[in-house]
């Protein structure tokens, strides 16, 4: 049985990304962790038609995996198909966004989100507002890059900083999320120059279905 992480673009890098971010993880999960590239997504999803047009292709990505699965990790911000693949599987589904919120509300009083696009800002509003938590977010502000802009490592990393930097001391943010799969080389060493708590969505999605396992595990 095993933890599946799914990365709904097609960029084979970002699942490279994610699956060194979540390697830490796999000394105390009871379970194999596998990253995996759904090859019909786009190379970055950065529309709400990005957005819809993978959750078929996604359902299906899992649904043969069904058998094999002790849970998926959608792992895009926006948690494309989230309620559909929980519909759809016996496993526990977890989403990026949803799980770095959940981890961030632990950590502090009000997050700030460092997300890719101004265009993205829309769609994480109408989906905080469905969690019903907009009251502990501080703010979400742009990049302003891609997700294949996001393999510039000095350009990426100053506009976090910057980006950081206005939501911890404008916006008053005590914990940051990184908003995109794309960022997950980035958050030790954002961290460490902030002084605040980031958070990887990559990262919390996976503890929290390791934890997921590891509580069925004790039944």
């Amino acid at each position: 049985m095993t933890i599946y992480i799914v990365n709904p673009n097609s960029s084979q890098h970002v699942t490279e990304g994610i699956d060194a971010a979540v390697a830490p993880m796999r000394a105390v999960c009871p379970v194999p962790i596998e990253a995996r590239t759904l090859k019909e997504g786009p190379p970055g999803i950065e529309s709400q038609a990005h957005v819809d047009g993978v959750v078929a292709p996604l359902l299906a990505h899992c649904a043969a995996l069904e058998e094999e699965a002790s849970a998926f990790v959608v792992a895009c911000f926006s948690d494309p198909g989230l309620a559909a693949l929980r519909e759809q599987s016996a496993c526990p589904v977890l989403g990026i966004a949803e799980s770095a919120v959940l981890t961030a509300m632990t950590l502090g009083q009000r997050f700030g989100i460092i997300s890719i696009l101004s265009k993205s800002i829309p769609r994480h509003m109408r989906y905080l507002g469905a969690m019903g938590v907009m009251d502990r977010l501080a703010a979400d502000r742009p990049l302003e890059l891609g997700v294949l802009e996001l393999q510039d490592r000095a350009r990426t990393f100053e506009r976090l900083v910057t980006v950081g930097q206005e939501l911890r001391d404008g916006a008053g943010a005590d914990v940051l999320i990184l908003g995109c799969a794309g960022m997950t080389a980035y958050r030790t060493d954002l961290e460490a120059r902030l002084g605040v708590p980031v958070v990887e969505p990559c990262q919390a999605a996976a503890a929290l279905a390791i934890g997921r396992v590891a509580l069925q595990k004790t039944r």
